[in-house]
């Protein structure tokens, strides 16, 4: 496993992460017959201005490796979370750095900062049929369906509803 740290993108980081989340995204699939969408995920100062975006990069060569956006209820990128909850959205990682811990590391640091923040819980959504290595890795940290929060944005685009308690929250 790679040695990551994780820390918050700063403008500089911007071009790669749009990069980067597109050819995540393009890579699963996601993007074939999309219109817009990957305007949306490229569109990284939007999201650093409506909530946090973080970077992985690997520790020796400084490479951005996977970034995610962190969002609380209310802001411009929440699209299921509630009071008390937090939410992430575009978690991608580059598809040259899949297979060394960086989706656990961010899924890890949402968790960390919604914990750190209060919340009793986080949340997600996650395109059905679609993302099924980033399904395995939300099971197994314990994220479970909350088939109450699925919805669709789109005809044909149906996002299913994951959500993660918090202890302590």
């Amino acid at each position: 496993m790679t040695a990551l740290s994780v820390r918050l993108a700063g403008p500089a980081d911007f071009p790669a992460v749009a990069r980067l989340t597109v050819a995540a995204y393009e890579a699963d699939g996601q993007l074939k017959g999309e219109h817009g969408y990957a305007t949306v995920l490229a569109d990284v100062a939007s999201r650093a201005q409506d909530g946090e975006v973080l970077v992985a990069a690997d520790e020796v060569t400084g490479e951005l490796l996977g970034s995610v956006t962190f969002v609380l209820p209310g802001s411009r990128y929440a699209e299921m979370s509630g009071p008390g909850e937090a939410e992430f959205r575009m978690l991608a990682v580059d598809p040259a750095g899949q297979g060394r811990g960086v989706g656990a590391a961010l899924v890890e640091a949402c968790v960390s900062r919604a914990a750190e923040l209060g919340c009793s819980a986080v949340v997600i959504c996650v395109r059905s049929g679609f993302a099924t290595s980033a399904q395995r890795l939300y099971r197994r940290r314990g994220f479970v369906r909350a088939p109450e929060r699925d919805w669709a944005p789109l005809d044909g685009v149906e996002l299913l509803g994951l959500r993660l308690e918090l202890t302590g929250g």
